[in-house]
């Protein structure tokens, strides 16, 4: 019972910090053929409605260009994210929606999954810069952003509260959708330029992120020489990102932490004190053979952290499975990937959680084996 004390505590311990590590990863637009996100390297892990007007990267239609020529990418686009009222006149609706930039492809891609087949590839009022290009006015609405705004395709959009006479009107409304655990985002795509000139962000040519697609892992050490203070993120995550000076996963950490160490300890010590009861006659033989009580000692506190160390092992294993199982359930049921990342370091801290469990376990049935009364016992 003691090692399924421990296992539990640290299987809870391993799958929470798990989650924790994940909420660290910096937060990345999802896209069907996207390997590598470029992000600010204080970008948290928030979700993308409320990631935006955080730090941003410059020159992007530049830096894309560049990457677009490499014949190791496949495809790459910057991605400027602004949440704005848009205005539907057909329906005389309004509402706020999740509204990005991009530079389409020749080829359909999937950006929060609302397809980018329908727009002009490129960025024609982009002009090299000069932004009086030819004006598209073209957007793509999701199905959620359709649903609320019931727009059909052909439909003219505005943006009341941004200060620009320009048109536009929907093109296509995709099937597809980016969803959350909050239900699918009201997404619009629209060129990265047209989006930049109707919010008065042209100066710098911002994007919140660039995303990259390629078949060659050798490409992550070139993207990470493009911007300094920036973070390339591979697909599905991976372990060694940098940590977010957010609060919420520090402080689920903390918690998962204290829980195991405090559930560990008072089923290990409660375990040891009931069994050393049931075996107070063992101890007392120990005792008239001439055992000392610093041996008796010994032998609980040995056997303490034998039943520790097997119930840590049983936990560490239990929790790779815990977040496996997490990030399973959070895909087929939020649509959403690798929401807890496992690492070595989870192996570590389970491990001084373990000694601290072990060691505080043990001045319980130490301190019964001391008030062990030999005559009393055999008498």
């Amino acid at each position: 019972m003691s090692i399924l004390g421990v296992a539990i505590a640290i299987m809870v311990m391993v799958t929470v910090g798990g989650v924790a590590l994940g909420l660290t990863s910096q937060s990345a637009i999802q896209g069907e053929d996207v390997d590598y996100w470029i992000v600010p390297e204080d970008r948290t892990a928030s979700s993308i409605a409320v990631s935006v007007d955080s730090a941003q990267l410059g020159g992007t239609h530049a830096v894309s260009e560049r990457l677009n020529r490499n014949p190791e990418v496949a495809y790459a686009t910057p991605v400027l994210l602004q949440v704005l009222q848009v205005n539907a006149p057909t329906s005389n609706t309004s509402e706020y929606l999740i509204v990005a930039g991009v530079i389409p492809g020749e080829e359909d891609r999937e950006i929060l999954g609302t397809s980018t087949a329908p727009l002009t590839p490129g960025d024609p009022h982009y002009a090299n810069g000069s932004y009086d290009g030819p004006w598209t006015g073209e957007v793509v609405a999701s199905g959620a952003a359709a649903e609320l705004l019931e727009l059909e395709e052909g439909d003219a959009v505005t943006f009341p509260r941004q200060q620009s006479n320009r048109t536009l009107h929907v093109e296509n409304v995709s099937a597809g959708s980016y969803t959350t655990g909050a239900g699918p985002l009201p997404v619009v795509l629209m060129h990265q330029s047209e989006l930049q000139t109707m919010t008065d962000s042209t100066n710098g040519d911002p994007a919140d992120q660039i995303l990259v697609s390629t078949t060659r892992a050798g490409v992550k050490s070139q993207l990470e020489d493009l911007y300094p203070r920036t973070t390339v993120i591979a697909k599905g995550g991976v372990a060694g990102q940098e940590v977010s000076t957010s609060s919420l996963p520090v402080a689920i950490a903390v918690t998962a932490l204290l829980t195991a160490v405090v559930v560990g300890t008072l089923f290990v010590a409660t375990m040891m004190g009931l069994e050393l009861h049931a075996n107070r006659r063992r101890l007392a033989v120990l005792t008239t053979i001439g055992y000392q009580t610093r041996s008796r000692a010994f032998l609980v506190v040995a056997e303490t952290f034998i039943l520790t160390l097997c119930g840590t092992v049983c936990g560490i294993l239990l929790g790779i499975g815990g977040i496996q199982l997490t990030n399973l359930l959070a895909e087929q049921y939020l649509g959403v990937q690798s929401v807890a990342l496992f690492d070595l370091r989870l192996v570590l801290a389970a491990g001084i959680v373990a000694t601290i469990i072990a060691v505080s376990a043990s001045l319980y049935p130490v301190w019964l084996t001391r008030r062990t009364d030999v005559l009393e016992v055999l008498g």
